[in-house]
């Protein structure tokens, strides 16, 4: 099957109704605030059915520099969306993500990704939090993740998408995939981490999942208003 190059005569709509008969399309870009790479993958990895052509931080390395000052996911993620879409003027989608425990009352939070202090990395990071929770029981190391993802573009917010994915601290390290926190972020219903059940499964239940499932919703309908 071949695919159809958008031209400066196609529509947004036209891509839209295109996209939904099956015919493929490049559809359009979408500026994914990020310089992380994994999160990147995961973001392409489930939105690859809308045909989009993505590109992060790391394509604009004139971007302006973005401070994640904000309270909630919610904050920070709009921020990045319409600091970037302001700086592109091209459709940005701003993402915040992070594991809240509750022992630790919601902590480590919206500062998930520099719990471990300034040198931050993943392995300090679970190596911090498993030192805090030292002793505790299983029903005592209840988590969830949670993720706000925010669209924008050069006239500014255009929605933001929440989702969450509960489980709970696992005692030891576990699995090689993923990033972050997903070695000892156990699902019940499985009995093994993120990291231990792949992109696969990971995919169709995650809080990254979630909130980027209602982003398409709210991405679709943006697609129709702006011919």
């Amino acid at each position: 099957m071949i695919s159809k190059e958008i031209s400066s005569k196609t529509s947004y709509r036209d891509v839209f109704e295109s996209n939904r008969k099956g015919v493929p399309f490049i559809i359009m870009e979408l500026i994914v605030a990020t310089k992380n790479k994994k999160k990147l993958e995961e973001i392409k990895e489930i939105l690859k059915s809308l045909n989009l052509k993505l590109f992060s931080l790391a394509d604009y390395p004139k971007a302006p520099r973005i401070i994640e000052n904000g309270k909630t996911f919610r904050e920070n993620s709009i921020k990045k969306a319409i600091k970037i879409a302001k700086f592109t003027q091209k459709l940005t989608l701003g993402e915040d993500s992070g594991l809240c425990v509750d022992a630790l009352g919601g902590k480590p939070g919206v500062y998930s990704s520099r719990f471990g202090g300034k040198d931050k990395s993943d392995r300090k990071n679970n190596l911090k939090l498993l030192k805090l929770l030292v002793g505790l029981p299983v029903n005592k190391r209840k988590a969830h993740y949670c993720c706000a993802v925010a669209l924008a573009d050069k006239n500014g917010l255009v929605g933001v998408a929440e989702g969450e994915c509960s489980g709970f601290i696992g005692f030891t390290e576990k699995g090689n995939f993923g990033f972050g926190y997903d070695p000892l972020f156990v699902i019940p219903k499985y009995k093994k981490t993120f990291a231990q059940l792949g992109a696969r499964i990971k995919h169709k239940m995650s809080h990254r999942f979630r909130a980027l499932q209602k982003a398409k919703a709210i991405l679709s309908t943006y697609l129709k208003r702006n011919p």
